[in-house]
């Protein structure tokens, strides 16, 4: 049952009443359990009961009636709401299934998702249906609206009001943004200001995106009714959003692991005061979570100096309380969702044991899986499918001007010093053949890269931002031998030498999602990314690169479906080509 029908029917309402009448029993009591209480910010003692996914009752009773219920003594222990990770991207090779799966093992039970990739692939009724069925889970599954595409799209349908409108007023989604194209807005743009003043009027946050931004376009920002941003790379940022009166979020991803200096220099700026400040990891690649989740975050806070109690609520309370869902989750009360930590000790935010409403995901270290499998072509999310052919001949790279990587995410345009009418170039320097076809086939970009790798012979992704299809190399024989295994796996990754593969990540899920678990994709990634290291690649995350090469929030150019486009001037500057 989802949110639109509410959680709780009368019956169950009147079945927890029941619970606290002493009628009827709970299905669980945490018995003696040292909780963290954020109405008070103490460390209190009680007894918690809980029926089914609710928590129910907090206080020195214990229950009068106690059959079939399970009592778990928490002497010595510790217990905290579960773990809030705001700003998820779960579609870097992963899934969300497979990210709330894993999250949740280690403490973080709800998860408030980037809807992009639903919204750009998915009908509008197959993915609000999705999101309904997601959050079904042991873990909460929460939603962004998007106001943009994020790239120059061939074709605009995927933004229309009535779409986006839909998203917004879902009640699975607890906010629009985040707002990349922010510049358009601030230069005029009425169509996306509107559905801004439409996530307010809906009394639902709006999450920035606003990196290097000024005191005044801060301002500017807040008064069109942004209230949060996740961009801020240096205390003195964190404190300008602060002074502003933003919550903050504070961001520890592969590509920016800034929270450990964010905290150092946020402290020596005197701040210690942090109910506004929240923390995420950004959507990360999958092996930046071998480390953990929020439970990595909060062990980077504690060891920064931070009060626990502060550090335990950047990712639980202050979150619950900026999405106007503390009633419900951040907090261990009565009424509030059964999302429960146990730990050992303070200082270690990775749980023994964890319930996800109300079920244990984790029981004394040992892993119990509760989530099952989840059927992703009900929804119409089916492999990565090419029904047409690519051969030498259809690559011709005459064009005069490449682009040129300086580090994982940004793009420069760059005059081409090389004679490109070859199908081999040397491994002398960094330059490579690169490629963009769409992916049913009917146009593409042929253009030269630098800075990618120096020995990349053959490389093909079905990853990326839009789904189409990148193709990098040195040699166009095994670029379009890279292709067809691509093709042949359903999408994925692929890199090839001589001809043959040597390596490959199969994303059975539009070409960009794997079905695999995380500890699977993790393998996956790591193994191939390696590949790529050997071979050149020398910057922090090519998960990253290949999923921003066509995202305009970046600068200085992006690889597009409408061609070569300069973000700044808003310009094509090379069109892509009718094949």
């Amino acid at each position: 049952m989802t949110e639109r029908l509410y959680r709780w029917t009368k019956q169950r309402l009147r079945q927890q009443l029941a619970v606290v009448k002493g009628e009827k029993s709970p299905s669980l009591v945490l018995r003696n359990a040292t909780y963290l209480n954020f109405a008070r910010r103490k460390w209190l003692t009680a007894n918690i009961w809980i029926s089914e996914d609710r928590i129910v009752y907090v206080g020195n009773h214990m229950p009068a009636t106690l059959t079939d219920t399970e009592i778990v003594d928490c002497d010595n222990k510790l217990v905290v709401p579960g773990y809030i990770e705001h700003h998820a991207h779960p579609f870097q090779l992963y899934n969300p299934h497979s990210f709330a799966k894993y999250a949740s093992g280690r403490g973080t039970t709800t998860l408030i998702n980037d809807n992009l990739m639903f919204f750009l692939h998915l009908e509008k009724k197959k993915a609000l249906t999705l999101i309904e069925a997601l959050d079904e889970l042991p873990a909460s599954m929460y939603w962004w609206s998007r106001y943009d595409a994020q790239t120059e799209l061939r074709d605009e349908e995927p933004l229309t009001n009535s779409k986006m409108k839909e998203w917004l007023e879902h009640p699975l989604v607890l906010q629009g943004g985040e707002l990349t194209s922010w510049p358009k807005v601030l230069e005029g743009d009425d169509s996306t200001l509107h559905l801004m003043q439409e996530t307010t009027r809906l009394r639902k946050p709006i999450e920035g995106h606003l990196p290097g931004a000024s005191e005044r376009t801060l301002a500017q920002m807040a008064l069109l009714g942004v209230t949060c941003d996740h961009e801020a790379m240096t205390g003195e940022e964190v404190v300008r959003r602060l002074d502003l009166g933003y919550t903050t979020s504070l961001r520890h991803s592969s590509i920016r692991p800034d929270l450990p200096k964010l905290l150092k220099e946020m402290q020596e700026l005197g701040v210690d005061y942090f109910e506004r400040c929240l923390m995420t990891t950004d959507g990360s690649p999958p092996a930046f979570y071998e480390d953990g989740v929020m439970d990595q975050l909060i062990k980077i806070a504690l060891n920064s100096g931070l009060d626990p109690i502060d550090a335990y609520s950047m990712a639980s309370y202050n979150v619950a309380k900026y999405y106007n869902i503390d009633h419900k989750l951040g907090m261990i009360a009565p009424g509030r969702m059964a999302h429960l930590n146990i730990l050992d000790d303070i200082n270690t935010p990775l749980p023994s044991s964890v319930l996800a409403k109300g079920k244990w995901v984790v029981r004394d270290g040992e892993h119990l899986d509760q989530f099952g499998d989840f059927s992703w072509k009900d929804y119409g999310i089916e492999p990565f499918k090419i029904d047409w052919e690519l051969t030498e001949d259809d690559l011709h790279f005459s064009m005069a001007m490449g682009i040129e990587m300086t580090n994982s995410v940004i793009l420069k345009p760059y005059q081409i010093p090389i004679e490109s009418t070859e199908k081999v170039l040397s491994t002398n320097h960094d330059e490579s053949f690169f490629v963009m076809i769409d992916k049913y086939g009917k146009w593409h970009i042929a253009t030269m890269i630098k800075g990618f790798a120096t020995h990349v012979s053959g490389f093909a992704s079905s990853f990326s931002n839009t789904g189409d299809v990148i193709l990098i190399g040195k040699n166009v024989s095994d670029m379009v031998a890279a292709f067809m295994a691509l093709k042949e796996q359903g999408g994925g990754m692929t890199l090839v030498e001589d001809g043959k593969v040597i390596g490959q990540i199969q994303l059975e899920l539009f070409g960009t999602l794997s079905k695999k678990s995380m500890e699977g994709v993790m393998e996956d990634e790591k193994q191939f990314v390696s590949l790529l290291r050997e071979r050149g690649y020398k910057f922090e995350d090519p998960i990253y690169s290949l999923l921003f090469f066509s995202s305009t929030h970046l600068p200085y150019i992006r690889v597009t479906q409408r061609g070569i486009y300069d973000v700044k001037k808003k310009t094509v500057l090379f069109p892509a080509i009718m094949r």
